[in-house]
């Protein structure tokens, strides 16, 4: 599996004169995690409303993003370092994730998606000599 490229970020990636809202898209912090049979995803997103959630795979990209419910308040902020706003993000599945049998679950603020590894798919280590 591959962590999220530059391009799915967009053009205003690091660049502070971004807009507000496209920064609270980018907001859900993801720890990714190996097991022997899976790769685990953890969506960090508390306070979110679980049927609100949508885990998609077109072609080998996985997309996971959350849609706020109509209505949810706008505050005029004074400090704001934490969103509950929407978000998604977009990831680079390679040819070892068997995408029929992706499952996630929402618990305790944190969206888990399990990619499970096809057996026998792993790719091979290769070592890399630096001149």
């Amino acid at each position: 599996m591959y962590h999220q490229s530059h391009a799915a970020k967009g053009d205003h990636y690091g660049s502070s004169k971004r807009h507000l809202l496209y920064r609270s898209m980018q907001r859900a912090a993801v720890n990714i995690y190996k097991t022997e049979s899976s790769f685990e995803m953890l969506v960090f997103a508390p306070g979110r409303i679980k049927e609100h959630f949508a885990v998609n795979v077109k072609g080998n990209e996985l997309t996971v993003s959350y849609t706020p419910p109509e209505g949810f308040p706008r505050f005029n902020w004074v400090l704001r370092e934490y969103s509950r706003g929407g978000f998604a993000r977009t990831f680079t599945l390679d040819e070892t994730i068997d995408a029929t049998a992706i499952t996630a679950k929402y618990e305790d603020g944190v969206l888990q998606v399990s990619l499970p590894v096809i057996a026998g798919a792993q790719t091979k280590q290769q070592e890399i000599k630096i001149s």
